[in-house]
């Protein structure tokens, strides 16, 4: 995608070159968006957990939801006001909501009633023992009901199937509840569906209550779409010469000085030859026996002021205990669009 994003900025003038190029674009992340899908299902997505209030992201999401569903769509909200807080990744769990508030929609052809809850339950050893993968506990609950169609029990019982869909072409992405559910599982949460024809549906995710004594965390700027480099120094290091090559590029359009590197090795020898970099932008997975963390790690005994961003191929990430990260670790998933970048590393330099 970095490519034909360079490749558009050099074609600007030739309408025909602009749209071939834009059907390539779009055919890429077709695929990005099937393997993000697949992997999610998988539960081999990194995710960034954070402490948050689902109050408080529900409540965040309203006007995009309003402007999402239209104004045939009511929304309520009967949020309980004691409902915990848990440990997640807000913006997985954000998706989360939109994909089933989207599909609750595409459910209620002439516009109904979405309905959005929270509260406090506990799972008990009796209803654990009975399904596997599910710990006994205390979790916040959060219900997404709606009164449309609903579901037969033959495609209520395939819902969460990757590659299972009801939607016909042209009416949204259709595996949607497959990420849902691969993400709250991989987030030590549980997923249930209640569905009826001529009923409606009710998904239920049982997100885990964090600990009473569980730290805030604070979330970090978040940099608008066009967010231009300051003559920052960022230091790159990536294997892999073309990926290199294109962040290079990417980044010196966006008005930042880059040194580059292929290996943990070539970095701390750059950073020994010139002046500290503002911004490390590191790829997980390196050659020469120094992973992209173990770089973060002495270079910020070197140079404490440098900010850290890791880039991620999805899987196998090792900074990752069962696909979470620590909390404060930024991390850019690859493939990446400029847009993406450009967010990624202002947020990071700005105090993310």
């Amino acid at each position: 995608m970095m490519s034909l994003e360079i490749l558009m900025e050099t074609c600007g003038d030739r309408a025909d070159a602009v749209e071939l190029i834009n059907k390539a674009i779009e055919t890429t992340e077709k695929g990005a968006t099937l393997t993000h899908r697949l992997l999610a299902f998988s539960r081999k997505q990194v995710l960034a957990p954070k402490l948050i209030s689902v109050n408080g992201l529900i409540g965040g999401m309203l006007d995009m939801l309003r402007r999402t569903l239209g104004e045939t769509v009511e929304i309520q909200t009967p949020l309980d006001e004691d409902a915990s807080k848990t440990l997640i990744d807000p913006a997985q769990l954000e998706s989360a909501v939109l994909n089933l508030a989207i599909n609750a929609r595409d459910a209620m052809p002439d516009g109904e009633r979405l309905t959005i809850e929270t509260e406090n339950v506990d799972i008990d050893d009796e209803y654990a023992g009975s399904r596997s993968e599910v710990r006994p506990g205390p979790y916040v609950l959060l219900a997404v009901s709606d009164n449309g169609v609903g579901m037969s029990p033959g495609v209520r019982d395939r819902v969460f199937d990757p590659f299972f869909t009801t939607k016909e072409v042209g009416r949204g992405t259709g595996p949607g509840a497959s990420m849902v559910f691969g993400f709250v599982k991989q987030s030590q949460g549980h997923v249930t569906i209640y569905s009826e024809k001529g009923e409606g549906t009710t998904v239920r995710l049982y997100l885990p209550r964090a600990p009473e004594d569980a730290a805030e965390d604070s979330l970090p700027p978040v940099a608008s779409k066009e967010a231009p480099g300051k003559n920052e120094l960022v230091l790159l290091v990536e294997d892999d010469y073309q990926v290199r090559a294109l962040t290079k590029a990417l980044l010196t359009n966006l008005g930042y000085l880059v040194n580059q590197a292929g290996t943990g090795a070539d970095a701390l020898a750059a950073l020994d030859d010139g002046e500290a970099a503002d911004l490390l932008l590191t790829d997980v997975i390196l050659p020469g026996g120094m992973s992209g963390g173990q770089l973060a790690d002495e270079i910020g005994r070197r140079s404490p002021r440098t900010r850290i961003l890791f880039m991620s191929g999805y899987t196998e990430d090792a900074l990752a205990h069962h696909g979470r990260l620590p909390s404060g670790v930024n991390v850019l998933q690859k493939p990446f669009r400029k847009a993406a970048l450009a967010r990624a590393v202002r947020s990071a330099l700005d105090g993310g």
